[in-house]
């Protein structure tokens, strides 16, 4: 151990603390109590709700006072997407997403979650042939941001979240906004949703973004089986180059490879395994 990291480590306890909490939550598929973070972690119960409640403060942490435990925050999930915004994700991406594209004949995007909107890194239209947008205007252009309840990508992504998460991303869950008067409007029925897209494996959305416009989302994850981006794909819904359930496979396809790229694994494959 290098002099550096020793005095680091001697004069900021709580900082390494802090992140040791960070990254043991970031670990974990669900919420977890304080007394079983301090015991897994080695550190007093006093100075773990200490450094959670400035956590919580902070937004890096949620409370959930029901279960009377604690999950990632929303400010956890903006640095998560702040990273992902590099260009190494873009570059590893975009000649998958340009196979996608041109095997579907339809745009193809990389979407991320950024607190409760989707952002969308990546754009990709055929390069040959008749696109099954090519007549109708897409608002997901790169850098584009929509609420992510109402997105293919953003809810394949927050399919794969812990419930918590979900409740963090949404301080006001009474009534969720729509763009087309359709789509789920409050929390509970977003949750039910996704519990049944993280079944599935894909999330699906029809005119919640714009009228006469259809998408579907696959995700893909990283090494702790955590969902990082997103490849959906939008087409006119009646234009029927393809089935939605070849799209579907193409989709999962494209974000298999995606993950495998980043080194990450399923949930599903953790499953098999």
């Amino acid at each position: 151990m290098g002099e550096h990291e020793t005095s680091s480590s001697s004069t900021s306890p709580a900082v390494g603390r802090a992140l040791d909490i960070l990254l043991h939550l970031a670990g974990r598929p669900g919420l977890v109590r304080a007394g079983a973070i301090a015991r897994d972690l080695g550190i007093p119960r006093s100075s773990a709700y200490h450094i959670l409640s400035v956590l919580v403060e902070r937004g890096f942490v949620t409370y959930v006072p029901k279960e009377q435990a604690y999950g990632l925050g929303v400010s956890s999930f903006e640095i998560g997407s702040a990273y992902l915004r590099h260009e190494p994700l873009e570059r590893i991406a975009r000649p998958i997403l340009r196979t996608l594209s041109n095997r579907l004949g339809q745009t193809v995007h990389l979407g991320i979650l950024y607190g409760a909107e989707t952002v969308y890194l990546l754009k990709e239209r055929p390069t040959t042939g008749r696109s099954g947008d090519v007549d109708t205007p897409l608002v997901t252009d790169i850098g584009v941001r929509l609420p992510a309840h109402l997105t293919a990508s953003g809810r394949a992504l927050m399919a794969h979240c812990a419930q918590a998460q979900v409740r963090a991303l949404f301080p006001r869950p009474g009534s969720l906004i729509t763009r087309t008067g359709k789509g789920p409007r409050s929390l509970p029925e977003l949750l039910d949703q996704l519990s049944r897209e993280r079944e599935r494996g894909w999330s699906e959305e029809v005119e919640l973004v714009s009228d006469g416009l259809r998408s579907i989302g696959v995700a893909a994850f990283d090494h702790n089986e955590r969902p990082v981006a997103a490849v959906s794909s939008t087409w006119h819904r009646h234009y029927c180059r393809h089935g939605a359930d070849v799209v579907r496979d193409v989709l999962t396809q494209g974000a298999a490879r995606l993950t495998a790229a980043v080194s990450g694994r399923s949930p599903s494959e953790a499953a098999a395994g």
